[in-house]
């Protein structure tokens, strides 16, 4: 397997596109869930390219398919957490469903490139 090089990776790019929109949101959120939603949905949400990026250096695609499910892993978690925002009224319904479009793009992705990786 060549090692693939993440910055080229639509799922990669996107997901530092998701980091900044998070940000934003969570910049947004009162500060009583600074220890709390903001700091999980941050590590989420940086998370997801990370493990995109650390699994790209592996030699395997039995190993970059491991980071790759870590980071399909951390999209779901923060797809819950925009739901727990949304329900909370930290944000309206025309920013949730566009943020949850995202990250429901990221996961198709981030599973056909799992399920595209030969072992």
């Amino acid at each position: 397997m060549g090692r693939h090089n993440f910055k080229k990776l639509k799922v990669w790019q996107d997901g530092i596109e998701l980091v900044r929109e998070n940000y934003k949101l969570t910049r947004t959120l009162p500060d009583f869930e600074r220890y709390n939603l903001i700091s999980q949905m941050n590590r989420c949400a940086v998370s997801i390219p990370s493990n995109i990026s650390e699994g790209s250096s592996k030699s395997t695609n039995k190993h970059f398919k491991k980071y790759l499910e870590i980071s399909l892993g951390s999209a779901f978690e923060w797809e819950t957490q925009l739901i727990v925002s949304f329900n909370e009224n930290y944000l309206d319904k025309n920013k949730f469903e566009e943020l949850e479009n995202k990250i429901l793009q990221i996961q198709k992705m981030l599973g056909k490139f799992i399920d595209n990786l030969s072992d």
